[in-house]
């Protein structure tokens, strides 16, 4: 389970955020594109854009139970 207090800075205010788990398997990215970045130089998954529509909310959703290593919270 993701920890809020794990989660990375890259990630933009919000309810969804990648903690430091993440192993850059690109599940989240895949599922909810305009979401989720790389963060290239360290190698690990971002919010960048929180969600602004039901079908982003939906599709970071499924970003989350894809992650295999459960690294993507909400907080609330």
């Amino acid at each position: 389970m993701a920890d809020s207090t794990k989660k990375w800075s890259d990630n933009v205010t919000g309810k969804f955020y990648v903690d430091d788990q993440c192993i850059d398997c690109d599940a989240c990215r895949t599922e909810a594109p305009a979401n989720f970045k790389r963060n290239d130089e360290h190698g690990y998954s971002f919010v960048y854009k929180q969600p602004s529509t039901p079908e982003e909310a939906e599709k970071c959703q499924t970003a989350l139970e894809a992650c295999p290593v459960e690294a993507i919270g909400t907080d609330g």
